[in-house]
């Protein structure tokens, strides 16, 4: 593409398009702001206050820990945490001592995660004692798909009420609490780091429904809270004192490891941290620890619609709110901005891009019906949609292709994936879409059958697969259907083997639940005598998808 860029035209004074990404490490980051900040609260959990030198401490710490355990750069650790504390003490502690972090989410089931710790190589493994996560994290010791498990006392930052802790016993020589990986002694020396090194792999799905690695190095991550922090510092005045920030998105997800952690980090901004979203707390959070930025997903923001009296309730101290993950509904949209007095910002982003891609700006013009406009550093085109072959004109529909600092590298372990998914430095997003006059983005289907429901990505093929598994399952095809709260949620289609009686959909369910994730989990189950398929004999969703539409 030649500049100007179009969109370059709607971004506020002081913004620039061109911006030279560092060439720094993510520790670096976590020790600028130790420096900067010092003893101004990081970390708000459960009213346990941790500073932004007390962070870097215990990140040193548990680098400490993890080396006196023979851990060597390039060694990959998983995470598999809740948003506590133990997140960025792990985090940044793996990534000191050169290993690598691999990302593991709480919903996923125990085959996704056996998968992602293959693939990635990760053999050790650092969780918390919430009974249904370390439960599991036991599970994958016991079947051999980790030889080490590092375990965090969740009370040890106080008490929630109702939450289920397991005792961390002493009983396993690989199980390892938490506590004693901080009693290692600090070394001489640490690693020195490659900025443009394997930082951390960060999964996503693909066509084959199996879970793919995304290679992000310690500039690729940096280079999206970069874009973020120069589009939003443009356009919102510093705050004259500290910003607080709800955090229940979780770390794990690339949309909460850049927007909250690490952007949030290099700001000095304070973290209201929360293991998971309640409507009830977030309320609390902004009307009594005063908040003053929430990001969230559709379905945060739905919730929040839909409690009685929400109109009564005191916003005022958000300075700023945005939505991301899955298009948010434009009257709910709208309702929050009137509610707050903000413009709810919301745009396009994917782990390959590191969360940063588009963004619907604070104030100026504005398309509820776009994603925005893209980012500092970043250039989209729309391509044609045989892989890219030829450019296309603005306002013609084809897929949506990314460039700049921020790209993932590749998938891992599959490089003829990664081939196929760039033409000419551009990464094919998958997404089909187009572009105004303006400049600004335009989100219209996508490529691959993806679902997003509540801003987590499903995909059709592994609950299909996991589907067909039952015994009394002759085909099955699933889509993504309108829900009102999720965006989008799936539905089975099934047909049964002769002679099978139906089940319902908690039945389903139940079969799936060792399967799949619970955001994965089908919301509707329809048997059909017969399912459409194409002149070639494959099955076709076509059909069932306008079904859907035309009564939805």
């Amino acid at each position: 593409m030649s500049r100007p860029f179009a969109w370059e035209a709607l971004y506020p004074p002081g913004l620039s398009w061109d911006f030279t990404p560092s060439e720094g490490t993510l520790p670096d980051l976590l020790d600028r702001a130790a420096a900067q900040f010092g003893d101004a609260v990081f970390l708000d959990y459960r009213e346990h206050k941790i500073s932004f030198t007390a962070c870097a401490d215990q990140a040193c710490a548990v680098t400490a820990g993890l080396m006196r355990m023979g851990v060597q750069p390039g060694e990959r650790v998983a995470l598999y945490l809740p948003n506590s504390p133990y997140y960025p003490f792990s985090f940044f502690g793996v990534l000191r001592a050169g290993a690598v972090v691999v990302n593991l989410s709480p919903l996923d089931a125990e085959r996704e995660l056996a998968h992602k710790l293959h693939d990635s190589g990760a053999t050790m493994l650092i969780t918390t004692n919430i009974a249904p996560m370390f439960a599991m994290a036991q599970k994958l010791l016991a079947a051999g798909h980790i030889n080490r498990l590092i375990v965090g006392d969740d009370a040890a930052f106080g008490v929630m009420p109702g939450l289920p802790l397991l005792p961390i016993t002493g009983d396993d020589a690989r199980i390892i609490d938490f506590a004693h990986l901080l009693t290692a002694p600090l070394p001489q020396t640490w690693p020195v780091l490659d900025a443009h090194a394997l930082a951390a792999l960060q999964y996503t799905g693909g066509t084959t429904g199996l879970p793919k690695g995304a290679i992000h190095t310690h500039v690729t991550l940096l280079a999206s809270v970069e874009i973020y922090d120069l589009t939003y510092n443009a356009q919102l005045p510093l705050l004259d004192g500290q910003d607080r920030v709800i955090a229940v998105l979780p770390f794990f997800h690339i949309y909460g490891l850049i927007v909250l952690l690490l952007w949030q980090l290099k700001r000095g901004a304070a973290l209201l941290l929360q293991l998971r979203f309640d409507a009830s707390w977030v309320l609390h959070a902004i009307e009594v620890k005063r908040a003053t930025f929430f990001p969230g997903v559709p379905t945060m923001w739905i919730a929040l619609a839909a409690i009685p009296g929400i109109g009564e309730r005191d916003f005022s101290s958000l300075r700023q709110v945005s939505s991301g993950g899955a298009p948010l509904p434009v009257d709910v949209a709208s309702r929050f901005e009137a509610l707050c007095g903000r413009r709810i910002g919301g745009g396009w982003g994917m782990t390959e891009t590191a969360s940063a891609g588009t963004s619907h700006l604070l104030t100026g013009a504005f398309d509820p019906h776009s994603v925005g406009v893209p980012l500092p550093g970043i250039e989209i085109k729309i391509v044609s949609l045989d892989g890219g072959k030829q450019d296309l004109p603005i306002g013609e529909t084809g897929e949506m292709a990314v460039k700049g600092p921020n790209i993932f590298k590749g998938y891992h372990n599959k490089p003829e994936s990664t081939e196929a998914d760039f033409i000419d430095g551009y990464f094919l997003t998958g997404d089909i879409g187009h572009l105004d006059t303006l400049g600004m983005v335009h989100l219209v289907d996508r490529k691959k059958d993806m679902i997003i429901s509540g801003g987590f990505n499903v995909y059709p093929t592994m609950i299909e697969a996991a589907i067909y598994e039952h015994d009394a399952v002759e085909e099955c095809v699933v889509i993504g259907i309108a829900d009102a709260y999720r965006g989008q949620a799936a539905k089975a289609f099934v047909k049964l083997r002769e002679g099978a009686a139906p089940f319902s959909l908690d039945d389903l369910r139940g079969f799936l639940e060792t399967r799949l994730g619970r955001h994965a989990m089908p919301s509707a189950l329809e048997f059909r005598a017969s399912l459409p398929k194409t002149p070639v004999g494959k099955l076709s969703k076509k059909e069932l998808v306008l079904e859907e539409q035309k009564h939805g």
